[in-house]
């Protein structure tokens, strides 16, 4: 079968990958073993699932720092993953790595995100006894909700990207979560913060809550000004500080994705910045808490009838407050302000949806 043809001719494509990357064909593999498919390895496969779902859709629609914005060039949760998965493939195609995978976690990366942002997900870790994370939760809508309860089958290596990729404010590569066990998923990781900071920088502008001069004067100094600089100097920097994963150079220097000392020191102060001027900021932390009541509403809603939750957001036997849980976190911030408002939720009036 001619078909094959392609397959082997990417499997052979793999092996010209850094020693460090991984393959699909040494993948640990899938939950359910499945047929190859002739023209895809694993990876391409995990990546074209994770695209046709219905909850990666839904992220047009999902806060990424502006709670349902009404102009049209503020990020959303989706146009932030787009730019994670392009900062991941350059970043694992200067260092040799496996590209399939990294694009495939970066898209699945934040799917598990609920309507308000971080907000929402500080609102649902209050109603759970056990907590809530979007991370987690991105395991569980890829693994386990998707696809009518039966989730994707992703590979092993896909879903523990995911998993790790989350981060504390203290350090990008402070290892809250665990470390991924793939370069390609420390590659997705890192990627994340560099497209968040940069494209939440600009938002922010356009808010009106800072300007260029406000920033770090040591990121000026590093980085360079304005978005294109900055997102390519650190692009660049950590192809170049993460040489050892290309299997080149010096064999003693230990695999790992990192920044040079320097510019981990400016990103760090930069991300800091941004908390103190952007993400904690009063204005943009009174509609956060605006948007934690409504998720709560929501939660305590669905707690109490459970009867109104839509079938495929959820698992049958799953208890009340779980169910409730997937299914918030499944609505986008429009839904969500939409239907609160229906429910008699004081709190949603006033948002332009």
């Amino acid at each position: 079968m001619k078909l094959n043809q392609v397959r082997e001719r990417l499997l052979a494509r793999e092996e010209l990958l850094s020693p460090h990357a991984a393959r699909s064909a040494t993948s640990r593999g899938r939950r359910s073993a499945e047929t190859p498919s002739p023209v895809r390895t694993e990876y391409q496969r995990d990546r074209d699932r994770i695209l046709h779902t219905k909850a990666f859709r839904r992220l047009k629609h999902k806060t990424q720092v502006f709670i349902a914005p009404a102009l049209d060039h503020f990020v959303t949760r989706l146009t932030h993953t787009l730019e994670v998965a392009q900062v991941a493939r350059t970043i694992a195609r200067g260092l040799n790595l496996n590209e399939d995978l990294a694009e495939a976690a970066a898209l699945g990366h934040d799917i598990g995100h609920g309507p308000f942002g971080h907000a929402g997900e500080e609102a649902l870790a209050e109603c759970l006894p056990e907590g809530f994370r979007h991370n987690y939760q991105s395991v569980r809508v890829l693994d386990r909700l998707e696809g009518d309860g039966r989730g994707l089958n992703l590979t092993f290596e896909v879903l523990d990207a995911v998993e790790k990729s989350s981060k504390v404010r203290e350090d990008i590569f402070a290892d809250g979560w665990g470390v991924p066990g793939t370069l390609e998923g420390q590659v997705v990781k890192t990627s994340d913060a560099i497209a968040y900071v940069n494209h939440d920088i600009l938002d922010a502008i356009r808010a009106g809550l800072i300007d260029e001069d406000d920033l770090p004067d040591s990121s000026h100094r590093v980085l360079g000004r304005g978005h294109g600089n900055r997102l390519n100097a650190l692009i660049l920097d950590a192809i170049e500080a993460s040489w050892a994963a290309t299997g080149e150079g010096d064999p003693s220097s230990a695999p790992v994705i990192q920044f040079s000392p320097d510019v981990r020191t400016v990103a760090n102060e930069l991300r800091e910045f941004m908390f103190q001027r952007v993400y904690l900021y009063d204005e943009t932390r009174h509609e956060a808490e605006r948007g934690k009541r409504v998720v709560k509403y929501l939660f305590e809603h669905f707690r109490r009838f459970p009867a109104g939750i839509s079938a495929g957001f959820s698992l049958t036997g799953d208890p009340v407050e779980r169910q409730a849980a997937d299914y918030v976190s499944g609505m986008t911030d429009r839904y969500a302000i939409r239907l609160a408002r229906e429910l008699g939720c004081p709190d949603a009036n006033g948002w332009d949806v």
